[in-house]
């Protein structure tokens, strides 16, 4: 796994450990169908799952930081709500 903007990803590609625990994971799609629709190896999906099992505290701090720059930059966006008026 290399580091994408502090992310750990697939080398050679801008697919994320988080993305694909995701996908499998919460989504609850299977390894083989994330890699279909990927253009990967289904070894490549059950590598970043285990690299993101192997490496919890990375992967808990990652996502803080993910959550705090999207707490950051909220006042950024709008909701459909916002853009009606």
């Amino acid at each position: 796994m290399r580091e994408l903007h502090d992310e750990p990803h697939l080398e050679g590609r801008r697919i994320t450990v988080q993305f694909l625990k995701e996908q499998v994971e919460e989504r609850g799609l299977s390894p083989r169908t994330v890699a279909d629709r990927h253009d990967l190896d289904v070894a490549d999906v059950y590598r970043a799952l285990t690299y993101y099992h192997d490496h919890p505290e990375e992967m808990r701090t990652i996502e803080r930081q993910r959550q705090s720059a999207i707490e950051e930059h909220d006042h950024l966006t709008t909701d459909p709500d916002s853009v009606r008026d």
